[in-house]
């Protein structure tokens, strides 16, 4: 029998709540600093660029508590299902990075919220590993209600970080904190569903299959 043990509940819900408030305070403290120039700044051009800096930094605040709100809240009541289109909507303003490119091909359907959640997941993997652009292709495995996902990132020295399959493979809460919750959710995610992640890596590609 294996001694491995999970998270506490409570200690996931801090460490994912730790890891929202790490995406969206960058835009948060550059709204705080947008207004402070605005209201000290006596120069209309600097006041436009204040202004400028402030309304980027809402839009990509608002874009990140979207996504999270899917991918780690509860988005909804026990058993209800979410529209794919919604996660690709997400997903498109979550990835505002002008070099990196979405390639969305899943159809506009209805799936199981913790299929999406898991989606979702592996998006923030997937974007992880071509921190220097390129593009990202999501394509159906199957259909259906039990369809499951392959994400394909291609980029310039494309890498996933050695500790991230390992994450999504590790049962226990051993060693897990604010840097590693991630992964290991996706890989909580992946069992609560019946689904495996498997991980092909080349030399200018990484692959994540979840089926």
């Amino acid at each position: 029998m294996s001694d491995a043990k999970p998270l506490e509940a409570l200690d996931l819900a801090a460490l994912l709540c730790s890891r929202v408030c790490h995406d969206v305070i960058s835009p948060v403290g550059a709204i705080v600093n947008g207004l402070e120039v605005f209201e000290e700044e006596k120069d209309e051009a600097m006041k436009q660029s204040a202004l400028d800096l402030i309304r980027k930094s809402a839009t990509q605040a608002s874009a990140r508590l979207q996504f999270a709100r899917i991918a780690f809240g509860a988005a909804g009541s026990a058993g209800v299902q979410l529209d794919l289109g919604d996660a690709e909507g997400v997903a498109r303003g979550f990835l505002t990075d002008d070099r990196l490119k979405l390639v969305w091909n899943l159809p506009r359907a209805l799936l199981p919220k913790n299929r999406v959640k898991l989606l979702l997941n592996l998006l923030l993997i997937a974007a992880g590993t071509i921190p220097r652009g390129g593009t990202l292709t999501v394509d159906p495995v199957g259909e259906g209600e039990g369809m499951g996902f392959r994400l394909t990132s291609a980029g310039t020295n494309a890498k996933l970080q050695p500790t991230v399959e390992a994450l999504l493979n590790q049962p226990s809460g051993d060693g897990i904190d604010a840097h590693a919750i991630q992964p290991h959710y996706a890989g909580l995610l992946a069992r609560h569903v019946g689904m495996q992640v498997k991980i092909e890596a080349g030399p200018e590609s990484i692959v994540l299959t979840a089926a």
